[in-house]
């Protein structure tokens, strides 16, 4: 059963502005350390940090919140398994909310997926409850 799907689309050109501008400072405040390692490695920082951006502000539209309610920017990050495939993992209050989310005899799996095509990067997640053996 679906629990959540939030989406986002987020400007290239304006992430990479905000870097310009504030750097560390928003690089720290938003993104964790592997997703920065990430991002350093990339032809384009930019548009690697502005999915990201785009993936945690679609999830937390999947979890009902949007970016209020205690969830911060470092509980939802996105990582990539070794075939390239994102994954989200949320931690802290995210994860709390979630866990509110999912019924019982339930667990709950974050379904996202990102693009980016200049100067637009988007993110569309799904957060799906599913039920234990």
């Amino acid at each position: 059963m679906i629990l959540g799907v939030g989406t986002d689309l987020a400007n290239i050109d304006r992430i990479a502005g905000v870097l310009d501008r504030h750097g560390d400072r928003f690089r720290n405040r938003v993104y964790t350390p592997q997703e920065l390692a990430r991002a350093k490695r990339r032809t384009n920082e930019a548009a690697t940090l502005a999915k990201r951006w785009a993936a945690k502000e679609a999830c937390s539209k999947a979890l009902g919140t949007g970016l209020a309610m205690g969830i911060v920017w470092k509980d939802m990050a996105v990582t990539n398994l070794r075939t390239g495939q994102p994954q989200m993992t949320l931690t802290g209050w995210a994860a709390e909310r979630m866990a509110a989310m999912t019924p019982l005899g339930h667990r709950a799996v974050v379904h996202v997926t990102l693009t980016d095509d200049h100067p637009w990067a988007q993110a569309f997640v799904v957060i799906e409850a599913v039920p234990l053996a």
